[in-house]
């Protein structure tokens, strides 16, 4: 779906937002291990999305198992809330987007994409009503 097919069906149905779940695979493993690059991540985001961040970026590591230890991080914005995981095993992101203000998936995609050097990706992308 193109994105003026996406808006015309936000409007259409009244949506209350969208969600994007975003995997980032064999991402630069410097970038996903390095909090302060995944805060400015976050910061290049909602300036990308126009959206306003709340409060400031939390990014913490924690994992007692190697399969699940990395950087986890969630930003509150006023439109609802930007998660993600950064998985050291794989180099593999994990991204949650959700906003009630519309935005262009497959902008966030590309951004995400080239800002952690990620070989390659998948997403899923749903009107919330």
């Amino acid at each position: 779906m193109n994105m003026s097919e996406l808006r015309q069906r936000y409007k259409r149905e009244r949506a209350w937002g969208m969600s994007l779940a975003l995997n980032l695979h064999a991402c630069d493993p410097e970038a996903i291990r390095d909090a302060e690059k995944i805060k400015q991540f976050v910061i290049e985001l909602c300036e990308l999305m126009h959206v306003k961040r709340f409060g400031d970026c939390v990014v913490v590591h924690f994992g007692e198992r190697p399969e699940v230890s990395g950087y986890s991080m969630v930003q509150l914005i006023e439109t609802s809330l930007i998660s993600g995981h950064f998985a050291n095993q794989t180099n593999d992101s994990y991204i949650d987007i959700f906003s009630c203000q519309f935005y262009d998936p497959k902008t966030v995609v590309a951004f995400a994409k080239k800002f952690f050097h990620a070989k390659s990706c998948t997403y899923d992308c749903l009107i919330r009503k």
